[in-house]
This record gives C-alpha cells, structure tokens and sequence, in this order.
C-alpha cells in the first residue's frame, strides 16, 4: 500500500464508520418508537435486536477495511440503513397482523432480518474471494447461460402467484430468480459491450439528424426485446422485463453514446408492453386497474373481483398528507398481504407523509448516484459498464414499484429494494452493494500516483551504472 493510499483509506473508513454508527441508533430508535407507539411499552427483544443490527453493521465495515480500503465510504451506510428502515416497517406491520388474526398474514420481520444476516454473509464473501472485478469478464457467456436458465424455470417449474410465475419453490422456500438474473444479465451486457462497442458507435446512416444503427448490429437489442417479451408473455412478469430491457438500452447507451439506440429502444419496450398488455389477461387486468383504481369499490368492480390494493395505496398516500400520521398510527393493514412487499411504501406515505416518502427516495437516488460516480471513476470498460448497469437497474426498480403503488404507471409486483419482504431480493441487493464496493476500490485504487522509488542510502556508489554521455562519462 503506497503512501497515498494510506493517508486516504483510514479517513474514507473513518467516514463509513461514523455512518453506520448513526444508521444503528437510527434503526434501534425506529424499531424501540414502533413498540412504544403501538403498545405503549418497548419491545421485549431490543437487546437482541440492536445487538444484531450492530454485528450487520460492524462485520462488513471491518471486511470492507481489510480487503477494500479505498471503497466508496457511502455505498455501505445506505444500503444498511435502507434495510434497517425495512426491519423497521416490518416490524411495525407484524405488530398490527398479530393483532388481528382474521387476516392470516405471517410475521415477516425476523425472517427479513434472518435473510439480512445471509445477505450481508454473501457480500462478506464476495468482498473477500472477488478482488478483482475483471475476473468476472472471463465468464460472461457461462453467466448469460445460467441466468437464462432461471429466467425461464419460473415458466415452466415455477408457482403461479399473485398472478405472475417468477417463483421457484424449493420445499418450504420460495426464490425469485429474476432478481439475481437482473445481476447476471449486467455482467453479461458489459463483457459484450466493451467487446463490441466500436462497431455498435462508430457504423449507421444518418436520418433525419438521427444516426441510426445499422440492420446487422439491431440484433442484439431485438434477441433481448424478444427474450424480455417471452418473459412478460410466459411468467406475465412486467416488473422483470421493463428493468431487464430498460438495463441493456441505459448500457448501450453509456457504451455508445448514441441517442438512436434509446430511441429504438423506448419504441419497442412501447409497441412490446402495448401489444402484449392488450393479449394478456393478467398483464390486462392490471392496465385496467391501473385506468380506474376506484373502480374496484364499485358494486361492478367487486362482481368481477378486481383487487382494490392500488385504491387504498392512493387513499393511504392522500390521508398521510406532508408529515404523516405518525409511526405505527395508521392503517397499513387495509391493502392486505401486500402491505409488507411492493406496496410496503405506503405505510411510509400514511405514517411518515410525504416527507418519509422523498427521504427514502433520497436514499435511493443517492445510492445509485454513488453507483454511477463509480462508473465515472473506473478507469476499464468492463468496470464502468457494470457499475453503471447496476444503478440503472435499482433506479428502474424503484421506478417501477413506486410508480406502481403511487398510481403513474401500472403495478408490477416488484420488491421495494432493501426494504420490501423477501429473501431472494435482499440478498440480490446485497450482492450489488458487494460488486460496487470492488469496482469502487478497484477504481480508487488505480488513480493513485506511483511512488517513485529511491535509490537504498547504503548502495555502493561502485555498483551504480553511470548514465552515458553525462557529466560522470567525461563527455
């Protein structure tokens, strides 16, 4: 480590230190101000439950020390603090269900922070075996086949849920393979970009201002509109097939810098999303939801049994006005199971008002911020490329859930990041929190200055070589 390196390394974990330090008493004050709230008396496991969030926050903290020490200092504290808000509201949820029995709704908070503990196991173990982000380069092909795989096995071995196919059920447990897929198909899009990027940003013809790609390099983006089409058509999953696509167009961008290929792209996620809503029962049942919300409280809306989820969402959000009702004081449990997966933002809306919901969203968008500044720092394709599509797919993911729950676009059924219930995402977005933190340093690490070195003082002025033509050499 260069003399560089250590002068800035211990100030940037100095700096991650303090954060997660305040993300601890943050997620220990919301869990302990729930209880207190709702039942007048602080929870019976809050030893427990601080000493924990405090080993989620200080084991990762000292990895990250020991193998990435010129990591980003914010990426870290974000992600531990987006997922102690989400045991937070968990908690407060399981508080009401366990109240009223009648709606048969699991407890979820001490599966999430069970799935919180393997999520952050797996970005430990990533951060100690990965040390260098290229190495994935190597296997983008194996990585593509085997996130194709679990891209297709939810239609053809997966459980019809909710209405869409895009789980697996392995005994007492369920997996979502499109949110590893997401990862996978990252990988994969920036190992062929920067391999191909020259002859998809330097050939076309010029229309009408516009530079359009040429016909022979328009089959990847169509093989992908194809592929995500089938998954929409097969799994009737709208959420994974808008951030699949709308990942590789934001990537082919980067790697291009071509406004036609976004131009191409939008069209056919548009003409793809409209032919297939049209066809699809499922996908159709959710437009129309989506055109008319209150519909569903109507005499004909219950005769065809349309799920009034995404009306209370918007009544949850009108009552909850600018600073909320107050933690643990509304009414979360009106939409259902829902409550604590995509629709887990509402509860933020109703009890902590507009307010809460722009913090969060902050929270977010500063977190894909430092994504997208790792890209900018990276100084190989592959790297850039990788962070660039990690950002851009949580911030499609955000996009879509809270567009969903909020009414701007139809729902989806995505897991809120980090926050909603669900294994399979956490540990998802663990795994993207490890990638970024090993470009990050990677990148950090590469702008560092040489140290030149000196000659040892002890050498013998004999062994030196004297440099011809120069003063020593007489000439």
């Amino acid at each position: 480590m260069t003399f560089t390196a250590l002068a800035h390394a211990p100030n940037r974990r100095r700096t991650e230190a303090w954060l997660l330090g305040f993300v601890v008493l943050i997620t220990v004050f919301g869990y302990a101000y729930t209880e207190l709230s709702m039942n007048g008396r602080l929870p019976g496991g809050l030893a427990g439950f601080a000493l924990s969030v405090f080993f989620i926050a200080l084991v990762p903290h000292l990895v990250v020390r020991r193998f990435a020490p010129r990591a980003d200092p914010l990426i870290l504290p974000l992600a531990t603090l987006l997922t102690g808000i989400g045991l937070v509201l968990l908690h407060r949820l399981d508080i009401t269900y366990a109240e009223k029995p009648r709606l048969k709704i699991a407890q979820a908070a001490t599966g999430q922070l069970v799935w919180t503990v393997i999520g952050v196991a797996v970005c430990i173990v990533i951060l100690m075996v990965l040390r260098n982000h290229r190495l994935l380069q190597r296997y983008i092909y194996l990585t593509m086949a085997v996130a194709l795989v679990l891209l297709m096995a939810p239609a053809f071995f997966g459980a019809d849920q909710f209405g869409a196919k895009r789980w697996i059920l392995l005994g007492p447990l369920s997996l979502q393979p499109g949110e590893f897929v997401k990862i996978m198909i990252v990988v994969f899009f920036a190992g062929y970009l920067t391999v191909n990027r020259d002859a998809l940003a330097l050939t076309g013809r010029r229309v009408m201002g516009m530079q359009l790609p040429p016909g022979r390099q328009l089959g990847p983006i169509f093989t992908i509109w194809v592929i995500s089409l089938l998954v929409l058509i097969f799994e009737r999953d709208l959420g994974t097939s808008l951030i699949f696509f709308g990942a590789f167009v934001i990537m082919l961008y980067m790697a291009t810098e071509r406004t036609s290929w976004v131009v191409c792209g939008l069209l056919m996620a548009v003409v793809g999303a409209g032919v297939v809503g049209s066809l699809e029962p499922h996908v159709h049942g959710r437009v129309t939801a989506w055109l008319d919300p209150m519909r569903a409280f109507t005499e004909q809306g219950r005769a065809q049994g349309m799920s009034d989820q995404l009306g209370q969402a918007l009544f949850s959000f009108g009552s909850g006005g600018i600073g909320g009702s107050g933690l643990g004081q509304g009414h979360p449990e009106l939409i259902g199971f829902a409550g604590n997966s995509d629709f887990i933002l509402t509860t933020v809306g109703e009890e902590l008002g507009l307010a809460g919901v722009m913090a969060i969203l902050l929270l977010y968008a500063l977190l894909a911020q430092r994504g997208l500044r790792v890209g900018l720092t990276a100084r190989d394709p592959f790297g850039k490329l990788v962070a660039v599509g990690l950002a851009g797919a949580l911030l499609l993911q955000v996009f879509v859930v809270t567009g969903g729950v909020t009414g701007l676009i139809p729902l989806t059924g995505k897991a809120l990041p980090f926050l909603a219930k669900g294994g399979s995402s956490l540990v998802a977005n663990w795994v993207m929190v490890a990638v970024l933190l090993r470009i990050s340093d990677s990148a950090q690490q590469r702008r560092e200055p040489v140290r030149p070195t000196a000659p040892r003082p002890d050498a013998d002025a004999t062994q030196r070589v004297p440099r011809v033509g120069g003063p020593a050499s007489g000439a």
